[in-house]
């Protein structure tokens, strides 16, 4: 893995977690060796991520991630297209809910942040017995997206605009 990547990911996982998560488990998780990544925290901090190093792990205050809600409709077939293409435009996919006339909003964490990701949630629902939580609502669903800037965000819509997922709140 790239150190850039490296260090996007710190700051998604960081961000996924409430808890603090430590060095070493920081290390395992992108098998990069606990000094390479006491130095992302280091350069992740001077590029204005505020992370706060505390006796049990890394904690990250504030992002200066973007994030918006999207509303998406869609088949089955076409989530794989969905979400690998907020992935390649440079967002990360942070859930997926619905708003269920009976039961409220139901919610997920999905936490997708590389193309491997789909792939294993695709992987993970194509050979289970669950199906998508769209599929509760007719395919209407919404993502949380996060990107570094709204100029990412705006390109994910684009994107997904002109392959006819976006829905009109209308």
């Amino acid at each position: 893995m790239k150190a850039e990547q490296r260090r996007k990911e710190i700051v998604n996982l960081l961000t996924a977690k409430k808890e603090p998560l430590s060095g070493g488990a920081l290390s395992e998780i992108l098998s990069a060796s606990r000094q390479i990544i006491v130095q992302d925290i280091a350069l992740l901090k001077a590029s204005g991520y505020e992370i706060v190093s505390t006796n049990r792990g890394y904690v990250l205050h504030t992002t200066p991630l973007v994030e918006r809600v999207i509303k998406v409709k869609h088949t089955s077939e076409q989530t794989e297209d969905e979400l690998s293409t907020i992935v390649q435009y440079g967002g990360s996919v942070i859930d997926v809910f619905v708003w269920h006339k009976v039961y409220g909003k139901i919610q997920a964490n999905l936490n997708i942040f590389t193309l491997n990701d789909v792939k294993n949630y695709r992987e993970k629902i194509l050979s289970g017995k669950s199906t998508e939580l769209m599929n509760v609502t007719s395919g209407y669903h919404y993502h949380t997206i996060r990107a570094d800037d709204e100029q990412t965000i705006e390109k994910i819509e684009k994107a997904l605009l002109d392959k006819g997922f976006i829905v009109s709140e209308k």
